[in-house]
């Protein structure tokens, strides 16, 4: 969700961290994860927010100088579509993740993100068209 692996490391500690201090608060009615979750995407969505903050992120070199043609042209694809998955509005950017990356049902992603089943469903398919638009362009 940030593109860049300290911020996502700190937002990771910053949400273990309030997990411990709000761990109070649980409401044994809803699942863990889904309380841990909220706290997660809440610190990332915080970290964006932050003056400074990275707003792409370093293109891991993948292929090294006079490498196969392939192995570049993959690494390029993958730096590409990553881009275009940090560059999609936060709502579409979760659910992209929780679906893609985390392997979240769409019961699961509803009850993670907290909200409707056919709003997930919704956000998703409109996110899949954005990546789809963004990534055409780009090929």
């Amino acid at each position: 969700m940030l593109g860049d692996e300290e911020e996502a490391r700190d937002a990771a500690q910053n949400t273990f961290v309030k997990v411990f201090e709000k761990l109070a608060t649980y409401d044994p009615r809803h699942r863990f994860f889904s309380w841990i979750y909220r706290i997660l995407v809440n610190e990332c969505l915080n970290v964006r927010r932050r003056p400074g903050a990275a707003r792409t992120s370093a293109i891991e070199d993948d292929a090294a100088i006079g490498s196969d043609v392939d192995a570049v042209e993959a690494a390029e694809k993958r730096a590409a579509v990553k881009q275009a998955i940090l560059d999609l509005p936060a709502a579409y950017r979760e659910v992209i993740v929780l679906r893609h990356f985390a392997a979240l049902s769409y019961g699961e992603m509803s009850e993670a993100i907290g909200i409707p089943l056919k709003t997930v469903k919704s956000r998703l398919y409109s996110a899949r068209q954005l990546l789809a638009a963004r990534l055409a362009a780009w090929m």
